[in-house]
């Protein structure tokens, strides 16, 4: 009679274990035994490294908790200061001061480095303000703000000179990204910093959309 004897590889017993995930529970000795190599320092047993991997899992969880948590806090904060500009806005008697507590507020509440307002029509009692730029619509230096005039979608990044050096004239070399608010038929908002990753492409614009809605809608109320 002869004796065959099979030879199992490494790959085979693997594949075998995977089917069998609750062998070691069955010989819970060899998982004294087993050991585990490192990428730095000495091998370590099986419980031992599965304990580290746990821990990395947990703190890698804790990570994206504590993210998730900065995240809801910095939302609550800029869901309390719209609704304060809203109001703010709403309480204004004319067109005037509805601009200014708008320019005020980004600056202040928004902590705006610089506050740009265009519009397209002229404001009585805004003939001196720094921060704003009375311009007809068909004005030639509009041309680089046609498309997100046309969509009313807000911009966050860095701007193209042309409409960085329109926006803040002297000042643009300073400014190294912006928030900018479009608003069709009525004109542009820009808040500008001198962070460049303040404001980048892709971060939310909600809150940026619902500041725009409330700014048109006081104006409104005074034909502006």
């Amino acid at each position: 009679m002869t004796e065959t004897t099979e030879k199992l590889g490494a790959h085979e017993v693997a594949a075998w274990l995977r089917r069998h995930p609750r062998f070691l529970q069955q010989f819970p000795d060899l998982s004294l035994t087993l050991v585990v190599p490192r990428d730095e320092g000495p091998a370590a047993s099986l419980a031992s490294y599965q304990l580290e991997v746990l821990r990395d899992k947990n703190r890698e969880l804790n990570r994206r908790l504590h993210e998730l948590f900065g995240n809801a806090q910095e939302n609550e904060r800029l869901a309390v200061r719209t609704h304060q500009l809203t109001l703010a806005l709403m309480r204004q008697d004319n067109a005037a001061d509805v601009l200014r507590a708008m320019a005020a507020s980004l600056a202040e509440d928004f902590a705006g480095d610089r506050v740009r307002l265009v519009v397209f029509r002229p404001v009585d009692g805004l003939e001196d303000a720094d921060w704003l730029q009375v311009v007809d619509p068909q004005d030639a230096r509009l041309a680089p703000f046609r498309d997100c005039l046309a969509d009313g979608e807000p911009l966050c990044g860095r701007l193209q000179p042309e409409k960085s050096a329109f926006l803040y004239g002297d000042e643009s070399g300073q400014v190294q990204s912006t928030a900018l608010l479009p608003l069709p038929g009525t004109g542009v908002v820009a808040v500008g910093s001198s962070d460049p990753n303040r404001f980048f492409p892709g971060m939310g614009t909600l809150f940026l959309r619902m500041m725009g809605e409330a700014l048109e809608t006081a104006l409104g109320r005074f034909g502006s």
